[in-house]
């Protein structure tokens, strides 16, 4: 355990809650602007991949959004690279500038019947730049939050960053929900869909602007040697269990958050108000759930314990959810019982994340976070709603998804099981174990 040196010096406490707010802010955007799109999708998938077929227009869309999901290791790697090496705050800054360019292409690019396969060819473009800047995102963003506390508090504030996502998530669903409330089906199609996009583009510049004046550590650059190839030679170990451990929690957020509306319209037929009701309310959740959870696991000693709970939980319950939703329950039911759902099966971003920086060095955690987590979800989680919604069509089976988060999560635990976690300190352990009794 890297103790001492861990903890960066963060400014004087009246500039505590500008470095943390900057931080959560930009990385809550920064999902915003990445998942937004999954609310579009069927609507981008008619305007920019036209097809004889919708099938295979939602389904080329859903690549598209699976797409982005390519450019994250290479993010994670570049961006997780500058900010071991030349600071957190450079390497945050960059991500976001490089999210606002990806999210304001979209919302302003001319149709396939306005431009032809040349929107198709920058509409996979701006999915690219959006996923280089949501790879290199989640690592310097979480080893901030766990570097500016003491030991026993890190899965508390780490959960701020998975708790943004989840506002993101509600954001982006919310501006969605609002737009089909508000606009006719033709407004929609000819000019609604694109102000969710617009609306996270005028959010980029303001959290650009905190980052930028955002206190700097002290101890915030690395003079050591620091290169992608060493982290991948030193770290095998840790980062192929690391990626494991990223099955369930990829899996689960982007089928039951992202991908959920999609598939209580298309295959379910629910009423398209009431589908991104339940991407709402599953942000909702996320945010509440995420940081109550993380406190929880802050007074185990081990960050697995809670882990393990969580995980079994979700495995038991990921059946009955589905099943419910494909045999009658009616809409508000399915409202009550996603959301649980969601609330036990994506919550742990706390200690999950903290356990991972933990086990690197202090100028290799950024970039060894960003690196298991963009090849986490790129390997499990960002195609899921394609491969998921191909397996729907193949088997006429609407019970696919269970049996998908059922998968993921038996790879977690595995993952879990085998991940080389490190000891916590004395001091931390024993304050746990006092906060405990």
């Amino acid at each position: 355990m890297h103790n001492v040196a861990d903890k960066i010096a963060v400014p004087a406490r009246a500039d505590f809650t500008r470095f943390i707010v900057a931080i959560v802010i930009g990385n809550g955007f920064v999902a915003y602007d990445f998942t937004v799109y999954s609310f579009s999708a069927v609507l981008i998938g008619k305007l920019y991949f036209p097809s004889g077929s919708p099938a295979s227009s939602v389904l080329l869309s859903l690549a598209t959004f699976g797409a982005g999901f390519v450019m994250r290791p290479l993010g994670a790697i570049l961006i997780g690279h500058i900010a071991d090496t030349r600071g957190r705050k450079a390497g945050m800054t960059v991500s976001l500038l490089l999210m606002t360019i990806g999210t304001w292409t979209i919302a302003c690019l001319p149709t396939a019947a306005s431009i032809g396969p040349a929107a198709t060819v920058l509409m996979v473009a701006a999915r690219l730049i959006q996923g280089l800047a949501a790879g290199g995102e989640i690592g310097p963003a979480s080893a901030t939050l766990m570097e500016s506390v003491p030991e026993e508090r890190r899965c508390f504030m780490v959960s701020w960053r998975g708790a943004s996502q989840g506002a993101a998530a509600f954001a982006a669903a919310l501006a969605g929900a609002l737009t089909i409330a508000l606009l006719s089906p033709a407004a929609m199609q000819d000019w609604g869909w694109r102000v969710p996009f617009a609306l996270g583009g005028l959010i980029g510049p303001v959290g650009w602007y905190l980052r930028r004046r955002m206190p700097a550590a002290s101890a915030d650059r690395q003079p050591r040697e620091v290169t992608p190839a060493r982290l991948l030679a030193e770290h095998p170990r840790t980062l192929v269990y690391g990626i494991l451990n990223m099955a369930a929690s990829s899996v689960s957020i982007y089928l039951t958050v992202f991908y959920m509306p999609a598939y209580l319209v298309r295959t379910l037929h629910r009423p398209p108000a009431i589908s991104m009701l339940t991407a709402c309310l599953s942000g909702l959740a996320i945010l509440v759930t995420t940081p109550l959870v993380a406190r929880a696991a802050d007074r185990h000693a081990s960050r697995k314990t809670l882990q393990y709970v969580l995980l079994a939980a979700s495995l038991a319950a990921a059946y009955p959810t589905f099943w419910a939703l494909t045999h009658g329950a009616g809409d508000v039911a399915a409202l009550v019982i996603i959301t649980a759902y969601v609330a036990i099966a994506v919550n742990n971003a706390g200690a999950s994340s903290t356990m991972m920086l933990e086990a690197f060095p202090r100028h290799r955690r950024a970039a060894g976070l960003a690196v298991i987590y963009a090849l986490g979800v790129v390997i499990f989680g960002g195609f899921s709603p394609f491969l998921v919604t191909w397996l729907i069509e193949l088997t006429r089976n609407p019970m696919i998804p269970a049996w998908y988060l059922m998968a993921a999560t038996v790879v977690t635990l595995i993952g879990l099981h085998r991940f080389p976690e490190p000891g916590r300190s004395t001091a931390a352990r024993a304050r746990s174990e006092r906060e405990t009794d």
